[in-house]
């Protein structure tokens, strides 16, 4: 049985914001490399989101359904794959680090458009490394709280 109302009505709105949330997380994402935003503020409206969900019913959910080792993996990911790993192909093409224009024979359209997708690559390593990242120190602060920790 339902404690109050207002539990339900904040269930309810928390179900309806996050897709919301999310999906502008994303909107953020694709137009920060040309205007302001990017990976970094992306990344930190989708970790609220997370963060939202795990508020209003439990943080322990968002830790069944997201692991420690899977936020690890992700921040990981987006740091080694994306970053790195396009900073080392564009060494491998015979740029410098980073250089997207050297990336011209993989991406179309020629080298200005190189730079446009290779700096889009970049943004969405650092949304998954932020989004990771935020979404371990709130699980973590939790931790410390003793709301959410792995014995109990």
């Amino acid at each position: 049985m339902r404690e109050s109302w207002d539990d339900l009505i904040i269930e309810t709105v928390s179900r309806l914001l996050v897709p919301f949330v999310q999906t502008y997380a994303l909107y953020v994402l694709a137009h920060g490399h040309s205007s302001p935003g990017g990976g970094f503020q992306g990344g930190c409206a989708f970790a609220a989101s997370l963060i939202l969900l795990a508020l209003v019913w439990s943080p322990k959910g968002l830790k069944k359904r997201m692991p420690e080792k899977a936020l690890l993996s992700s921040s990981a990911l987006g740091v080694g794959l994306f970053y790195a790993g396009l900073g080392a192909l564009c060494m491998a093409f015979g740029g410098s680090f980073l250089d997207y224009a050297a990336l011209d024979p993989l991406l179309p359209k020629g080298k200005v458009m190189a730079r446009y997708y290779g700096m889009a690559l970049v943004e969405t390593g650092v949304q998954f490394t932020v989004m990771s990242v935020m979404a371990l120190i709130f699980l973590r602060l939790l931790e410390g709280e003793g709301g959410c920790s792995s014995s109990s």
